[in-house]
């Protein structure tokens, strides 16, 4: 790259007014481009608060509807659905992940009646179910891998059969997307999409998430043994490569912002549909700041979104969806 030297070139040339800055922006911005997490629970007329969750709530499906058609109105084209499910379901062997008629089917069901052309994106891993707050069966203090593969895949078809319209599996067990989109295939589900969280680290900006679905007080150690080392770049690419290769229509990094790098190099060099989720630790930073009065938050969370777009990301999940589509639309 080159380019001439000062005082012919000058950059601030095309910094000097508004019109001049839009008409050079290289990234853009739109609702289009966000898919909104909501948390549901059974219940009625329940919009219940998560305290390390600023402005986040657990919805009951009467309430689901109206924040659904106001997200839709904004121009959002996804909810993904997260259930925090009664104490009372979590079992060690997580029957109720594909009981057809679990909180989150029901609620899939739901949606697609009442507003046919908002995509529901579901999460397919057992820890809202699991006794022992992991994403897959735990057999002697081990996360198994091929017995949580068929738990899952029981998962995702009971979803799709609920219309769900993207799959994402955000489990990390090792062969899980071929051997879901197989059983998509064979049981006539060929138009669903899978969006597979690809390459999702074992991070430390979980920890509102749980809360959120109830997780944090039953998970025992850590999730290591099946979410990617931080450190390891290499092998989230590798890890990618298997998911498109077995079917993913569409891959995901996670968490967000801290890696970039990853979303960048994805992007590059696959070049198939990427997203990001700005995770709860991310929105929760954020928030606390601007509730502290350290930040600005519309201008953060603009900003931190902007960040995705410009590592390459389609599309991002994110909890701010509602708030920055209404602020695009001002």
């Amino acid at each position: 790259m080159t380019s001439a030297y000062f005082p012919v070139a000058r950059m601030r040339r095309l910094r000097r007014t508004r019109a001049l800055r839009d008409m050079v922006q290289e990234n853009g911005l739109s609702p289009r481009d966000l898919i909104w997490p909501v948390f549901i629970r059974d219940g009625h007329a329940i919009a219940e608060p998560i305290a390390s969750l600023p402005e986040v709530e657990r919805l009951s499906l009467d309430k689901l509807l109206p924040a659904a058609e106001k997200a839709h109105k904004l121009g959002i084209p996804a909810i993904c659905l997260f259930p925090y499910t009664d104490q009372s379901l979590r079992t060690e062997t997580c029957e109720e992940a594909w009981n057809p008629e679990n909180l989150t089917n029901r609620a899939i069901r739901m949606l697609k009646a009442e507003f046919p052309e908002l995509m529901v994106m579901t999460d397919i891993a057992l820890d809202p179910y699991n006794a022992n707050g992991h994403d897959g069966f735990v057999v002697n203090g081990e996360i198994v891998n091929d017995e949580t593969v068929e738990a899952l895949v029981k998962m995702g078809l009971a979803q799709a059969d609920a219309g769900a319209d993207i799959l994402g599996p955000s489990d990390m067990m090792d062969g899980r997307i071929g051997a879901l989109r197989d059983a998509l295939e064979a049981q006539g589900h060929k138009d669903v999409a899978i969006l597979s969280y690809a390459a999702k680290f074992a991070s430390a900006f979980y920890g509102p998430f749980r809360d959120a679905v109830g997780a944090s007080g039953r998970l025992v150690g850590d999730k290591a043994t099946y979410q990617i080392n931080p450190a390891n770049r290499e092998e989230a690419l590798r890890c990618v490569a298997r998911d498109l290769a077995e079917g993913a229509d569409m891959v995901m990094v996670k968490p967000g912002m801290p890696y970039l790098d990853i979303c960048r190099a994805v992007k590059d060099q696959f070049g198939q549909p990427t997203f990001a989720y700005q995770v709860s630790g991310e929105y929760a930073m954020l928030m606390a700041a601007a509730q502290n009065g350290w930040l600005d938050r519309d201008k953060v969370m603009l900003e931190s979104l902007m960040s995705f777009k410009r590592a390459g990301c389609d599309g991002v999940l994110t909890y701010f969806a509602p708030r920055v589509a209404q602020a695009l639309a001002e």
